[in-house]
Protein backbone atom coordinates (compact mmCIF):
# COMPACT_ATOMS: atom_id res chain seq x y z
CA UNK A 1 0.00 0.00 0.00
CA UNK A 2 1.33 3.12 -0.92
CA UNK A 3 1.80 6.09 1.68
CA UNK A 4 -0.23 9.30 0.84
CA UNK A 5 0.82 11.90 -1.12
CA UNK A 6 -2.03 14.18 -0.28
CA UNK A 7 -2.98 15.20 3.47
CA UNK A 8 -6.88 16.93 3.48
CA UNK A 9 -7.76 19.71 6.00
CA UNK A 10 -9.97 17.23 7.59
CA UNK A 11 -10.61 13.24 8.12
CA UNK A 12 -13.37 12.02 9.13
CA UNK A 13 -14.19 9.07 11.01
CA UNK A 14 -14.47 5.22 9.66
CA UNK A 15 -17.50 4.42 8.51
CA UNK A 16 -18.90 0.76 8.89
CA UNK A 17 -17.50 -0.63 5.31
CA UNK A 18 -14.63 1.22 6.06
CA UNK A 19 -13.75 -0.77 9.21
CA UNK A 20 -14.60 -4.01 6.91
CA UNK A 21 -12.28 -2.96 4.58
CA UNK A 22 -9.82 -2.39 7.70
CA UNK A 23 -9.84 -5.52 9.01
CA UNK A 24 -10.09 -7.58 6.09
CA UNK A 25 -7.02 -10.33 5.32
CA UNK A 26 -4.32 -8.27 3.63
CA UNK A 27 -3.52 -9.38 0.71
CA UNK A 28 0.51 -9.28 1.24
CA UNK A 29 2.57 -9.04 4.12
CA UNK A 30 1.94 -5.78 6.10
CA UNK A 31 4.94 -3.11 5.43
CA UNK A 32 5.66 -0.08 7.32
CA UNK A 33 3.88 1.88 4.97
CA UNK A 34 1.16 -0.34 5.11
CA UNK A 35 1.31 0.49 9.42
CA UNK A 36 1.69 4.75 8.35
CA UNK A 37 -0.90 4.57 5.67
CA UNK A 38 -3.15 2.69 8.34
CA UNK A 39 -2.55 5.17 10.83
CA UNK A 40 -3.04 8.26 8.76
CA UNK A 41 -6.39 7.16 7.88
CA UNK A 42 -7.72 6.72 11.27
CA UNK A 43 -10.07 9.27 12.76
CA UNK A 44 -9.16 11.05 16.06
CA UNK A 45 -11.69 9.08 17.57
CA UNK A 46 -10.46 5.80 16.83
CA UNK A 47 -7.03 6.70 17.60
CA UNK A 48 -8.02 7.85 21.25
CA UNK A 49 -9.52 4.28 21.81
CA UNK A 50 -6.16 3.01 20.43
CA UNK A 51 -3.90 4.80 22.85
CA UNK A 52 -6.54 4.03 25.88
CA UNK A 53 -6.63 0.59 25.00
CA UNK A 54 -3.55 0.23 24.16
CA UNK A 55 -2.29 1.72 27.46
CA UNK A 56 -4.58 -0.77 29.57
CA UNK A 57 -3.32 -3.81 28.06
CA UNK A 58 -0.02 -2.85 27.83
CA UNK A 59 -0.13 -2.32 31.79
CA UNK A 60 -2.61 -4.63 32.83
CA UNK A 61 -2.94 -7.41 30.14
CA UNK A 62 -2.69 -9.88 32.32
CA UNK A 63 -5.74 -8.90 33.96
CA UNK A 64 -7.72 -8.40 30.76
CA UNK A 65 -6.40 -11.23 28.90
CA UNK A 66 -9.68 -13.26 28.13
CA UNK A 67 -11.36 -10.02 26.51
CA UNK A 68 -8.38 -9.26 24.73
CA UNK A 69 -8.39 -12.52 23.28
CA UNK A 70 -12.06 -12.29 22.68
CA UNK A 71 -11.76 -9.32 20.78
CA UNK A 72 -9.15 -10.60 18.78
CA UNK A 73 -11.09 -13.38 17.73
CA UNK A 74 -13.90 -11.70 17.01
CA UNK A 75 -11.76 -9.12 14.45
CA UNK A 76 -10.21 -12.24 12.57
CA UNK A 77 -13.68 -14.20 12.57
CA UNK A 78 -15.05 -10.69 10.91
CA UNK A 79 -12.71 -10.85 8.61
CA UNK A 80 -13.23 -14.40 7.13
CA UNK A 81 -17.39 -14.06 8.10
CA UNK A 82 -17.02 -10.86 5.33
CA UNK A 83 -15.11 -12.57 2.90
CA UNK A 84 -17.45 -15.23 2.87
CA UNK A 85 -20.35 -13.14 2.96
CA UNK A 86 -19.58 -11.08 0.04
CA UNK A 87 -19.27 -13.63 -1.84
CA UNK A 88 -23.10 -14.62 -0.61
CA UNK A 89 -23.96 -11.01 -1.52
CA UNK A 90 -24.35 -9.65 2.22
CA UNK A 91 -20.81 -9.08 3.61
CA UNK A 92 -22.05 -7.53 6.49
CA UNK A 93 -24.14 -10.00 7.37
CA UNK A 94 -21.45 -12.74 6.86
CA UNK A 95 -19.18 -10.34 9.03
CA UNK A 96 -21.60 -10.37 12.32
CA UNK A 97 -21.88 -13.82 12.21
CA UNK A 98 -18.19 -14.41 11.75
CA UNK A 99 -17.53 -12.72 14.61
CA UNK A 100 -19.76 -13.25 17.28
CA UNK A 101 -19.32 -17.13 16.30
CA UNK A 102 -14.99 -16.79 16.70
CA UNK A 103 -15.64 -14.96 20.13
CA UNK A 104 -18.26 -17.34 21.70
CA UNK A 105 -15.88 -20.11 20.77
CA UNK A 106 -12.91 -18.79 21.99
CA UNK A 107 -14.30 -18.52 25.75
CA UNK A 108 -14.05 -22.17 26.38
CA UNK A 109 -10.98 -22.63 24.21
CA UNK A 110 -8.73 -19.88 25.74
CA UNK A 111 -5.79 -22.04 26.11
CA UNK A 112 -6.11 -22.93 22.25
CA UNK A 113 -7.41 -19.10 21.10
CA UNK A 114 -4.11 -17.61 23.05
CA UNK A 115 -2.09 -20.19 21.16
CA UNK A 116 -3.61 -19.19 17.77
CA UNK A 117 -2.72 -15.65 19.03
CA UNK A 118 0.80 -16.61 19.62
CA UNK A 119 1.38 -18.13 16.45
CA UNK A 120 -0.01 -14.62 14.64
CA UNK A 121 2.19 -12.79 16.65
CA UNK A 122 4.96 -15.37 16.42
CA UNK A 123 4.62 -15.11 12.15
CA UNK A 124 4.48 -11.36 12.53
CA UNK A 125 7.81 -11.16 14.22
CA UNK A 126 9.52 -13.97 12.28
CA UNK A 127 8.72 -12.40 9.69
CA UNK A 128 9.87 -9.04 10.59
CA UNK A 129 13.14 -10.21 11.63
CA UNK A 130 13.77 -12.36 8.61
CA UNK A 131 13.16 -8.76 6.59
CA UNK A 132 15.35 -7.22 9.14
CA UNK A 133 18.28 -9.46 8.03
CA UNK A 134 18.00 -8.98 4.60
CA UNK A 135 17.35 -12.52 3.69
CA UNK A 136 15.86 -14.00 0.67
CA UNK A 137 12.60 -11.58 0.33
CA UNK A 138 11.32 -14.20 -1.39
CA UNK A 139 11.02 -16.38 1.56
CA UNK A 140 9.70 -14.32 4.25
CA UNK A 141 7.14 -16.87 5.27
CA UNK A 142 9.95 -19.13 6.12
CA UNK A 143 10.50 -17.00 8.64
CA UNK A 144 7.31 -16.45 9.59
CA UNK A 145 6.34 -19.70 10.26
CA UNK A 146 9.40 -20.76 12.26
CA UNK A 147 8.02 -17.56 14.52
CA UNK A 148 4.71 -18.92 14.37
CA UNK A 149 4.99 -22.25 15.55
CA UNK A 150 7.96 -21.15 18.30
CA UNK A 151 5.30 -18.88 19.97
CA UNK A 152 2.40 -21.54 19.42
CA UNK A 153 4.64 -23.84 21.20
CA UNK A 154 5.82 -21.42 24.17
CA UNK A 155 1.92 -20.80 24.65
CA UNK A 156 1.27 -24.47 25.83
CA UNK A 157 4.44 -24.68 27.87
CA UNK A 158 5.05 -21.38 29.75
CA UNK A 159 1.06 -20.10 29.50
CA UNK A 160 1.00 -17.31 32.04
CA UNK A 161 4.86 -15.78 30.56
CA UNK A 162 2.81 -15.75 26.79
CA UNK A 163 0.41 -14.09 27.98
CA UNK A 164 2.01 -10.99 29.41
CA UNK A 165 4.39 -11.11 26.07
CA UNK A 166 1.56 -11.23 23.90
CA UNK A 167 -0.33 -8.61 25.60
CA UNK A 168 2.74 -6.18 26.22
CA UNK A 169 3.00 -6.67 22.35
CA UNK A 170 -0.23 -5.90 21.61
CA UNK A 171 -0.77 -2.85 23.94
CA UNK A 172 2.43 -0.89 22.91
CA UNK A 173 1.19 -1.67 19.32
CA UNK A 174 -1.96 0.06 19.82
CA UNK A 175 -0.42 2.66 21.57
CA UNK A 176 2.04 4.11 19.22
CA UNK A 177 -0.13 3.30 16.28
CA UNK A 178 -2.51 5.81 18.56
CA UNK A 179 -0.39 8.54 19.40
CA UNK A 180 1.00 8.23 15.51
CA UNK A 181 -2.42 8.82 14.39
CA UNK A 182 -2.79 11.86 16.56
CA UNK A 183 0.23 13.38 15.53
CA UNK A 184 -0.44 12.96 11.93
CA UNK A 185 -3.21 15.19 12.74
CA UNK A 186 -1.65 18.44 12.24
CA UNK A 187 -1.38 18.98 8.95
CA UNK A 188 2.77 20.59 9.07
CA UNK A 189 3.82 17.66 11.11
CA UNK A 190 2.25 14.66 9.17
CA UNK A 191 4.63 14.69 5.79
CA UNK A 192 7.61 15.24 7.91
CA UNK A 193 6.66 12.05 10.41
CA UNK A 194 5.99 10.24 7.50
CA UNK A 195 9.10 10.93 5.22
CA UNK A 196 11.11 10.68 8.67
CA UNK A 197 9.77 7.53 9.54
CA UNK A 198 10.14 6.18 6.31
CA UNK A 199 13.65 6.77 5.75
CA UNK A 200 14.39 5.30 9.11
CA UNK A 201 12.80 2.02 9.18
CA UNK A 202 14.17 1.03 12.92
CA UNK A 203 12.54 3.90 14.75
CA UNK A 204 8.84 2.41 14.80
CA UNK A 205 9.95 -1.18 16.17
CA UNK A 206 12.55 0.39 18.69
CA UNK A 207 9.48 2.46 19.70
CA UNK A 208 7.15 -0.42 20.21
CA UNK A 209 9.87 -2.98 21.76
CA UNK A 210 11.12 -0.31 24.71
CA UNK A 211 7.27 0.29 26.18
CA UNK A 212 6.71 -3.36 25.05
CA UNK A 213 9.72 -4.58 27.61
CA UNK A 214 8.11 -1.73 29.85
CA UNK A 215 4.88 -3.58 30.18
CA UNK A 216 6.30 -6.77 30.08
CA UNK A 217 8.37 -5.69 33.61
CA UNK A 218 5.22 -3.84 35.16
CA UNK A 219 3.04 -7.08 34.78
CA UNK A 220 5.22 -9.01 36.88
CA UNK A 221 5.15 -6.89 39.82
CA UNK A 222 2.58 -7.27 42.65
CA UNK A 223 0.45 -4.88 41.45
CA UNK A 224 -0.44 -6.93 38.26
CA UNK A 225 -0.48 -10.38 40.40
CA UNK A 226 -4.02 -9.89 41.44
CA UNK A 227 -4.76 -11.48 38.38
CA UNK A 228 -2.53 -14.61 38.76
CA UNK A 229 -5.14 -17.47 40.17
CA UNK A 230 -7.18 -16.48 37.14
CA UNK A 231 -4.39 -17.65 34.81
CA UNK A 232 -4.57 -21.52 34.73
CA UNK A 233 -1.85 -23.41 33.23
Amino acid sequence: MPLPTSFPTSISHFQFARILDQIQMPHHFPEQGDVLSFCFKMGPGEAALFLMAGVIILLFGINVFKGVVMINAAIVGAAAGAFFGEKGGNETVGAVIGGFTAAVISWPLMKHAVAIMGFAIGALVGASLWRVFSLHPDFFWAGGMMGGITFGLLSFLLFRGCVMMYTSLQGASMAIFGILSLMMKYQDLAPKLIQYLSAKTFILPIAIFIPTLCGLIFQQTPGAAAAKPAVKK
